[in-house]
């Protein structure tokens, strides 16, 4: 029986890992609030924050054992599992759905932001006014992130390590959307969509026997960004941690506020009913990038006037965001009290 709980478990790590690299890569959704939600935060940070200078002297002077049993390694390894099949599997399904059915997709995540504001505001307890205060910071912050203007595309190696370490913000931030955070930084599409597409491309044509991508430069170089980046990104992970993790042993409902209130600003970036403003030219002309893509430098949010299909349609989503926040707290109440 435990054996099975555990194969279980496992699976269930996979999958949150999965739902964690899908939110990740949508703008203005926090695979942090994923984490927070799901009620595996802390020991996410905790364990990041244990990649440090012990856990390599464990590994070289006892071996392997310790230092993965140290990390907490299982469960970051399944963790980053589901992120990687995420990025091959679901990303690409909802790159689809974004360009096809894209108010319906940012109204379900739209409801999923406010389902996890219940979520996580329901057991704070009690508010006092340094609190709230720093509940308004955070909303502050996280409105203020949302309207500001993008920046051009930059793939300079030095800056795209930088890019990393920012754009990990939303595995370790709730409410901190890193997509969004790599859109203003002017590199989202580089960093998760073209040098994304390059790796899939690569292993495609490895498995295919085919090596003639190592003559294409532009391939090349996009897998030298994907490098650097992810890269950069560990750095910021680990970096994070350790200051997250102090912030919860010693600021923890402090800290807390200041998530919630990130959340909260967030809404703004994922509010459905927005018009794309693109780039142009002197002459009026839309610019597009390298790979022929529109360039989008900021939205015009609205709300709707009229009670059209669409409307009622995006509603509806925004139900469904919320009811499976809902669900995931009936989850996590039951197994709470099978485990008791």
């Amino acid at each position: 029986m435990a054996s099975v709980r555990s194969i279980s478990d496992r699976i269930w790590l996979v999958l949150k890992g999965l739902a964690m690299g899908t939110a990740n890569k949508v703008p203005g959704v926090s695979g942090g609030v994923v984490a927070f939600v799901a009620g595996f935060y802390e020991e996410f940070i905790y364990s990041l924050q244990k990649i440090n200078r012990k856990a390599f002297l464990l590994l070289f002077n006892r071996g392997l054992k310790p230092f993965l049993e140290y990390t907490n390694a299982r469960f970051i390894g399944l963790l980053f599992l589901g992120m990687i099949i995420s990025y091959f599997s679901i990303s690409k399904i909802l790159d689809y759905l974004l360009v096809n059915f894209e108010l319906y997709v940012w109204s379900t995540f739209f409801g999923m932001i406010i389902g996890s504001l219940y979520y996580i505001a329901k057991d704070f307890q009690k508010w006092n006014r340094k609190y709230i205060f720093f509940l308004l910071l955070g909303v502050l912050i996280g409105v203020s992130i949302s309207f500001l203007e993008p920046a051009k595309e930059n793939d300079n190696l030095f800056f795209v390590f930088f890019c990393g370490i920012i754009g990990v913000s939303g595995m370790t931030l709730p409410g901190l959307s890193g997509s969004f955070i790599l859109i203003l930084l002017g590199n989202y599409v580089l960093l998760l969509v073209d040098s994304v597409n390059a790796l899939y491309e690569t292993f495609s044509d490895i498995l295919r026997n085919d090596y003639n991508f190592l003559e294409d430069a532009k391939r090349i170089h996009l897998l030298k960004v994907l490098s650097v980046f992810s890269l950069g990104s560990i750095t910021g992970l680990v970096t994070l941690s350790n200051v997250l993790a102090f912030l919860l042993k010693n600021y923890k409902k402090i800290t807390n506020a200041l998530i919630i209130g990130f959340i909260g600003g967030s809404l703004g970036v994922v509010w459905p009913w927005k018009e794309k403003i693109l780039e142009k030219d002197s002459f009026g002309n839309i610019l597009t990038d390298s790979n022929g893509r529109e360039i989008v430098i900021s939205y015009q949010r609205y709300f709707p006037t009229e009670l059209t299909p669409d409307f009622f349609l995006a509603i509806l989503c925004m139900a469904i965001g919320i009811l499976i926040l809902l669900f995931l707290d009936g989850y996590h109440k039951i197994k709470i009290n099978s485990n008791g």
